[in-house]
């Protein structure tokens, strides 16, 4: 097949262009910059992610996976809450747009999404029927799934990946944790009800591929099927690099840090894999313990 990427160059894009490359498809990606860690055999086209996609640079379409997306870990000051929606909803409308000037259409957009699309919903269990939530992130999702849907006008299949906390050894949210975590002052945030939802890298590639090769379309939540409390999550990440976890850290130390963003973290998602699973796809790494482990022991 040939696949057309967006966001490429990040975390998760770098693992899907491999994968892609290992099993023989062909890649193409739109960038601002050629990617200077991206295997060479992917071809580069130039895009800022906010004009009209130049698509018809492409040869050829089978699959477009869209990556793209500001950082959501950051302070959020008004400048970067207007990127990171600018980033996500812009750059999918122009895409859509840029697909309707094509004589030959992919058979598939693969958007990304995220957990954020439910909001802060408590001990309540989420699948994909699940209603929205109400805050910033949940209207950026709304809106992104939104313009993703578009492409249905047009005869394209859409399948949306609401990606919950990726882990990773080389990336995603894990990394940061394990410093503060082996030197024994990593804790739980604030009293750790909160539920939180993840997934490990490789299965949240092989759900994006799942999602491309696949007939299946509509909604498809990112996240493994086992959610845990955020003080769960805190024991099994110690436990992982033998060592203790005593220091709750209270929400006021992360505003100071984070400002809005720190709200996010207390947010409750405990989200489940329905409709995936109901798809027929199964994941390699559902238990946290066990993805802890293996992500956290030193290379």
């Amino acid at each position: 097949m040939d696949f057309l990427i967006t966001g490429a160059s990040g975390f998760i894009g770098q693992k899907l262009v491999n994968a892609l490359l290992a099993r023989g498809d062909s890649v193409h990606y739109l960038a601002r910059q050629r990617s200077q860690t991206l295997d060479s055999r992917a071809a580069f086209h130039s895009w800022d992610g906010q004009s009209m996609a130049p698509l018809d640079s492409v040869p050829r379409i089978d699959a477009l996976v869209h990556l793209m997306g500001e950082p959501i870990a950051q302070r959020w000051t008004p400048e970067i809450k207007e990127r990171i929606r600018r980033s996500r909803v812009q750059s999918t409308r122009q895409l859509v747009s840029a697909m309707a000037g094509l004589r030959y259409k992919p058979s598939v957009l693969v958007s990304s999404s995220a957990v954020g699309y439910y909001g802060n919903r408590g001990a309540e269990i989420l699948t994909e029927a699940s209603m929205p939530g109400i805050g910033f992130l949940a209207d950026v999702c709304i809106n992104w799934e939104y313009e993703a849907m578009r492409a249905r006008e047009l005869g394209v299949r859409v399948a949306m990946v609401r990606t919950a906390t990726v882990l990773g050894r080389d990336g995603g949210a894990l990394p940061q944790m394990l410093t503060p975590f082996r030197c024994g002052v990593g804790g739980r945030f604030g009293r750790g009800k909160q539920w939180m939802s993840w997934i490990h890298v490789d299965d949240l590639v092989r759900l994006l591929l799942f999602a491309a090769d696949s007939k299946v379309s509509g909604p498809l939540n990112g996240a493994a099927p086992e959610p845990v409390t955020n003080a769960q999550f805190t024991r099994m990440l110690a436990k992982a690099v033998h060592r203790p976890a005593i220091f709750p850290i209270p929400r006021f130390a992360l505003n100071l840090v984070l400002g809005e963003m720190s709200d996010f973290l207390f947010d409750s998602l405990r989200v489940m894999p329905a409709a995936a699973e109901a798809a027929g796809f199964q994941f390699q790494h559902p238990k946290l313990a066990e993805t802890l482990t293996e992500l956290a022991a030193k290379p």
